[in-house]
Order: structure tokens, then C-alpha cells, then sequence
């Protein structure tokens, strides 16, 4: 394993960090004793495999259902002083509910201290209020550092750029745990914001989100070789310092193992990254053409600025990945959460084009006379039937 200083934390962050999503046994709470011992049994042993191949930190929240109690019942079998635990909570416009949710997280887990509080799901205005507000979340959560319950606080988000810049630029938060990979780059200016400010970068989900990379379409898979597309997106990620750790949600123990696989490749990056970076691009290219694939994204409006607040930049870009890698149940499962995600994946679908009137939203777009055309492309390749949020399911 490789380890990256993670920010202002000074922590010895690695890589690879063990995400605490997807081997849980519920997304909502149950008692202990609901919980099968197979299902206990598998998530001890993927935490084990984590410390065995040097994945040190374990990341889980108070969102995700039964995963911080079934946590709790592991980490005092391990050796504390090896562990970076982080957990997640989300602001609330009571402080005290945030406080009460906050307690919970800790009697799950069942440590004097954690590593790392995440306020989880930054993804807007008022949440950055709701947090850092005098007398709000985050002064809670400062009580809670200064007993020596919690060491570093950061934030999570799946909000849009310029939300995850203003929060990293109060310099109030020591870490952010945010969305970027190859298939999706738009926040990178927050990363830089984040190196500016010497705050620690945990990307999400880069296997899930960036493209559901365990199971590949063949384009996508040619593409990359001679490697899998997910290990090509984790040695893009980590080709760059800036970038601490990528989450794996793990499911059970084997699923660390083709991650591994980038680690003797880190230092060869330079040499392994361009040839594949070409085809992508010049796939992209002989698809879209190129001055839809260089120019697509100027000028388009936000789900706000748009009649029934539809979320063209995401639609587009659903649709080129579509196009252009085969990604399309990817794109489907994306497309079809819009709607139904609230801030977490905010707007709408683009159905019913004919009843409303984008000439004024797009009016800053070079492809203003082209898109709703292509929206109703868009809606036709991809929807279906609704998607709902992992949490809601």
C-alpha cells in the first residue's frame, strides 16, 4: 500500500480507503439481533482484508443504515492505533437533532474517538448555512473536538462546484470527500481550492459513480488496455498528488483485489496514462465530432435556470458517455435518478420538451439550435423506469 499525507490532517492516508456503503445489512436501522451472523461474518472479513493489503482507513455514516452498528462490533476485536475511522453526519437546520444523530454515530461505532467527521452531503447553499452559522451543526461538532471524541472535520458532498469551493474556502473544514474521475472532471477547480488550502481529498465512489467500472462495456474495455477500465481510472485518479484516496465500497473481501493491481504502476504513470488517454479521446471525437466534444458544455444553464428545472448538463453528458463508451446502462441508471434525488443528484428528466421553451436558457450555448433535439434523444436512449437513491431503497 502507499500512504499520501492527507492535508492539514498530517494523517498517513492510504490510497485505497474501505467506503462502508455496500456491506451492510440494511439501508435503515435494525437491531443488533436482526442482523445474520453470515452477513456480520463477511463484513468482518472484508474489514480484515482492508488492514491486511495496508487500507487502514474506514470509511461508513450515519446514513448508511446498519453499517456504523455492525462497524462497532469489529473494531474493538482490532488494534486501534491502526485504524482511521471516519463517519458522516448530516446537517440539520436543528442543531440539536444533528447533535442527537452525531451521539448515535458514536454509540454505534463504539470508540472513545473517531478519526474523521464527515458533515455529510454539503451539496448547497443552505446546507453550507445550515453547518457554519453561529450556533449551527458545525459548532456542535467542535464541541465534540474539543472533548477529544473527534479529531479532524471535513465535509462530503455531491453538490455542484462552486457550492464545494465556498465550503472549502470558509477554511473551516480539514478534509472534503467529493466526486471526480475520468468520465467526470468538473470539480476539479475545488481539488485545486482544496491543495490551496492544504485540505485533504477523498474521492467517492470512482468505481460506482465513474462509470460502474465492474462491469464494463467491451468499447470501454478495448479502450483501456491493456488495462481494465477500473484500474485505468484509478491510476488516472491517482496520477494526480492533489488526489489523496479513492473509496472502494467494498462488498466482500475479494472486492479489493483488482484495485491492487494499480499500486506497482503509480510511478509509471506518465508512461502508461497517454496512449490510452488518446483513444479515449479520439473515440469521443469520431463519435461526437470535435467541436461538440470540446464546446458541448459552454453556456448551459443550471436545473434553476431552466423550465421545469431540467437538468440539461447532465442529460448531454449522460448521453456522450452513452455514445461514446457504450456506457449506456450507466447512463440509464444515472438518468433515471433525476427526479427522484433531491440535492443529491438535482433536476429533472427531459420529458414533455414540447411544452416548454429553452430559447432563453440557451441562449449562452454555441448548440442552442441543436439540444432540445438532442434532450429528446437523450430521453429516448435512456428512459425507463425511476431509480432511486441506494438510502432509498
Amino acid at each position: 500500500m502507499q500512504y499520501r499525507r492527507f492535508g492539514r490532517t498530517d494523517l498517513p492516508m492510504p490510497v485505497f480507503s474501505c467506503g462502508g456503503m455496500r456491506y451492510q445489512y440494511k439501508w435503515q436501522d435494525k437491531p443488533l439481533s436482526e442482523i445474520p451472523e453470515e452477513n456480520q461474518n463477511n463484513l468482518e472479513a472484508t474489514i480484515r482484508r482492508a488492514l491486511e493489503v495496508g487500507i487502514t482507513h474506514i470509511e461508513t455514516a450515519r446514513g448508511y443504515g446498519t453499517s456504523e452498528l455492525q462497524l462497532g462490533q469489529v473494531f474493538p476485536k482490532l488494534p486501534r492505533d491502526r485504524l482511521i475511522v471516519q463517519t458522516k453526519v448530516s446537517p440539520k437546520p436543528d442543531p440539536q437533532v444533528f447533535r442527537q444523530n452525531l451521539e448515535t454515530s458514536l454509540e454505534n461505532l463504539q470508540l472513545d474517538t473517531i478519526d474523521l467527521l464527515g458533515i455529510h452531503g454539503i451539496n448547497t447553499q443552505e446546507l453550507i448555512e445550515q453547518t457554519v452559522r453561529p450556533g449551527g451543526c458545525l459548532d456542535v461538532a467542535r464541541e465534540y473536538q474539543k472533548q477529544g471524541r473527534i479529531r479532524f472535520i471535513g465535509f462530503s458532498t455531491h453538490g455542484p462546484t462552486d457550492v464545494i469551493t465556498q465550503a472549502i474556502e470558509t477554511g473551516q473544514f480539514d478534509y472534503v470527500n467529493l466526486h471526480w474521475y475520468y468520465i467526470n472532471q468538473t470539480n476539479w477547480p475545488a481539488i485545486q481550492a482544496a491543495q490551496k488550502h492544504d485540505v485533504g481529498v477523498f474521492i467517492i465512489s470512482p468505481s460506482d459513480k465513474g462509470g460502474q467500472l465492474y462491469k464494463p462495456p467491451q468499447k470501454l474495455v478495448d479502450l483501456c488496455a491493456p488495462l481494465s477500465p477500473m484500474v485505468f481510472n484509478d491510476l488516472f485518479c491517482l496520477s494526480h498528488p492533489q488526489v489523496h484516496t479513492l473509496s472502494l465500497g467494498a462488498a466482500c473481501p475479494s472486492d479489493f483485489e483488482e484495485h491492487l493491481e494499480v499500486l506497482p504502476l503509480l510511478d509509471r504513470a506518465d508512461e502508461i496514462l497517454p496512449p490510452i488517454l488518446s483513444r479515449l479521446e479520439e473515440a469521443a471525437i469520431a463519435t461526437l465530432g470535435e467541436t461538440w466534444y470540446k464546446t458541448w458544455h459552454i453556456g448551459l444553464p443550471t436545473p434553476e435556470q431552466t423550465p421545469k428545472n431540467i437538468n440539461i448538463p447532465i442529460i448531454l453528458w449522460l448521453r456522450n458517455l452513452a455514445l461514446t463508451y457504450d456506457l449506456i446502462d450507466y447512463a440509464k441508471m444515472r438518468y433515471n435518478l433525476l427526479g427522484n434525488a433531491s440535492h443529491w443528484f438535482p433536476g429533472n428528466q427531459a420529458k414533455d420538451l414540447d411544452s416548454v421553451d429553452l430559447t432563453a436558457c440557451l441562449a449562452h450555448s454555441p448548440h442552442a439550435d441543436v439540444i432540445p433535439e438532442l434532450l429528446r434523444e437523450a430521453d429516448q436512449l435512456l428512459g425507463g423506469a425511476e431509480v432511486k437513491r441506494l438510502s432509498q431503497s
